[in-house]
C-alpha cells in the first residue's frame, strides 16, 4: 500500500470495522489498510464509523481517553493516550443490568469520569482551565471492546476503532473536583468477592487531571473541542481484565464512592447470575 493511507484504504478499515460491530463477529486488523502509525488515517477512519452511527440516530455525548495508564499501554506495545467519542448508547447506570451479548471482547477498567459545565476549545488548554469548567466529578466503569480480533491492535488499529469503545457505566453520587485528591486517589476492582485490579489516580497520566488536558488539546487540534455537559473518561487507574462471563464488577474509587457493573446474558437461562457478586 502507499506510505500514507487515501481515501480508499480509510473507507474499507471504516468498512471493515462496520461490519464487525454489526455481525458480531471481529475482524481483522485494518493496519493492513492505513499502516501502523498514520493517526491521522485511523482518526479519519474513526470520524467515518461515527458519522454512520450518527446518521443512524445515535447522539454524541462526550469523549473518552485511552492508554493512558502504563501498564495498559505495555498490556498493547503502544506509548501514546489515544481518544474517542462517548455516544449515548453507549452510557449505562450503576447495578443497570447491561448484556454481554452487546460486546464482542469485553475488557472492563475503572476510571474517574468528569462533567463539564463549561467549553473547553482552543490547541492549548491549561490545566487550570480543565479544574475551572468541570462540574462535578463521578466513578466510572468502562468496558472497552474491540472489534479486531484478539485484541491484536496497534495504534492505529484502536483509534480507528474508536479507542476500543464499548460502554461505561457511571456512579450518580457527583462529588466536586476539589474535594478528591485525585493523583492520590487509590483504586481497587472486585469481581465476585476479589480484588482483580488495583491502581491510582496516579497512574493515569500523573493525575486524571492532565488526561483531560491532553485530551481536551487533541479534541480541539481535531475540530471537535470539549463542550459544556459533555461526559468525559479521563483514562485508565489500573489495568484493564477481561471479562469471562456474567457477574458483578464493583470499582471503589477513594473520595468518590462505588461504581458497579452488573454484567448479564440476556439470552441464558442464568440470566439472574449476574445479580450475584
Amino acid at each position: 500500500m502507499a506510505e500514507r493511507a487515501g481515501t480508499e484504504e480509510i473507507a474499507a478499515a471504516a468498512a471493515r470495522l462496520r461490519a464487525a460491530a454489526a455481525s458480531g463477529v471481529p475482524c481483522a486488523p485494518v493496519r493492513d489498510l492505513i499502516g501502523g502509525w498514520d493517526q491521522d488515517a485511523a482518526y479519519a477512519v474513526q470520524r467515518a464509523v461515527l458519522d454512520g452511527r450518527l446518521a443512524d440516530g445515535a447522539r454524541r455525548v462526550g469523549h473518552k481517553i485511552g492508554l493512558t495508564s502504563a501498564a495498559v499501554q505495555r498490556q498493547f506495545g503502544v506509548h501514546a493516550p489515544d481518544c474517542g467519542v462517548l455516544l449515548d448508547s453507549m452510557v449505562h447506570t450503576d447495578r443497570e443490568p447491561l448484556d454481554l451479548g452487546l460486546f464482542l471482547q469485553p475488557r472492563i477498567e475503572a476510571e474517574v469520569a468528569f462533567v463539564l459545565g463549561r467549553d473547553l476549545e482552543g490547541p492549548w488548554v491549561t490545566a487550570a482551565e480543565v479544574i475551572a469548567a468541570t462540574d462535578f466529578l463521578l466513578p466510572a466503569l468502562e468496558i472497552a471492546d474491540s472489534r479486531i480480533a484478539d485484541w491484536d491492535i496497534r495504534i492505529t488499529d484502536t483509534v480507528a476503532d474508536n479507542a476500543s469503545g464499548g460502554a461505561v457505566v457511571l456512579g450518580t453520587t457527583p462529588r466536586p473536583l476539589a474535594a478528591v485528591d485525585l493523583p492520590g486517589l487509590g483504586m481497587a476492582l472486585d469481581h465476585r468477592g476479589e480484588t482483580v485490579s488495583t491502581g491510582s489516580g496516579a497512574a493515569c497520566l500523573g493525575t486524571p487531571v492532565a488526561a483531560v488536558t491532553w485530551l481536551a488539546r487533541a479534541a480541539a487540534r481535531r475540530g471537535d473541542p470539549l463542550r459544556a455537559g459533555d461526559l468525559v473518561l479521563s483514562g485508565a487507574l489500573g489495568p484493564m481484565v477481561p471479562v469471562t462471563g456474567p457477574g458483578v464488577f464493583r470499582a471503589r474509587l477513594d473520595g468518590l464512592g462505588e461504581v458497579h457493573a452488573d454484567l448479564v446474558r440476556a439470552d441464558a437461562a442464568d440470566a439472574t447470575e449476574g445479580s450475584a457478586s
